[in-house]
């Protein structure tokens, strides 16, 4: 059985979990929605489903609710892709553990380290650990421009745009490049986002952001360089604002041939 976690953001004009329900419908496949609100993870009633979660809250408690599921569950995506993609640290390490491009970056509490770093480079980026949507992310060059450790910070790469390449089963289906005219590009920072080709370097480089990471489908993000493309992060519950890709019916073929897997 498919079991499906809404997700908590969905609205009436952006309602990411039913675009992938009516793909389903149109499969003619079987599917339940699973509240998590009712769930005691002290008597999982559920066992041997595949459990789409396509997004939590941000509480704690639905977290744990899902690493409860997972006990005896296949859950696209796992809790651990889930924190992993929430942890801007955690992507980081994976990142450049595996030898996928990324922005040098500096993780400290240390206010002398950041400092060094900005001789280096000049200018940094900011990023909260845990932040999303582009919320909390701005320019800097002056240390004391910045508050209470811990600080995230990474090399600015000059750019009038970044990419949102949607993947999924390690392949990439999808993308966009996103334009505003502030430092993120962030659609839900006002950013416009185009459809685009996806060309061999792109498709490499997010495909193996996501094999770093071990995540069902996620959103990589991309910045060009001249040496090609770098990572910026990879979303584990992403949205497909504006993708020419038919995503949401990509999904649904995904959930259906794991799920018959598993038989």
């Amino acid at each position: 059985m498919i079991r499906i976690v809404r997700k908590p953001t969905d609205t009436p004009d952006d309602n990411s979990t039913q675009m992938v329900i009516d793909a389903l419908d149109v499969m003619g496949a079987e599917y339940e929605i699973l509240s998590l609100q009712e769930l005691n993870p002290f008597a999982i009633r559920y066992s041997g489903d595949l459990i789409w979660i396509c997004g939590i809250r941000q509480d704690g408690v639905e977290f744990e609710l899902i690493k409860a599921l997972a006990l005896k569950n296949r859950l696209v995506n796992t809790p651990e892709a889930i924190a992993t993609c929430a942890s801007k640290v955690l992507t980081s390490a994976l990142l450049t553990h595996h030898g996928v491009p990324t922005p040098e970056t500096l993780f400290t509490a240390s206010r002398h380290m950041v400092d060094e770093f900005l001789q280096t480079h000049g200018k940094a980026v900011y990023k909260p650990v845990y932040g999303f949507d582009g919320d909390g992310i701005f320019l800097f060059s002056d240390v004391g421009d910045l508050a209470d450790p811990p600080y995230y910070v990474q090399e600015y790469i000059r750019n009038d745009r970044d990419f949102r390449v949607f993947v999924i089963g390690y392949q990439a289906a999808g993308a966009i490049y996103r334009q505003s005219p502030h430092l993120t590009h962030n659609i839900h920072q006002g950013g416009v986002g185009t459809p685009v080709e996806i060309d061999t370097s792109m498709r490499e480089i997010s495909e193996a952001a996501a094999r770093a990471v071990g995540i069902d489908y996620c959103g990589v993000d991309l910045l060009k360089t001249e040496d090609g493309y770098t990572v910026l992060e990879v979303n584990g519950t992403p949205n497909w604002h504006c993708m020419a890709a038919p995503i949401p019916e990509l999904l649904a073929e995904y959930f259906v041939s794991e799920e018959k897997k598993m038989r």
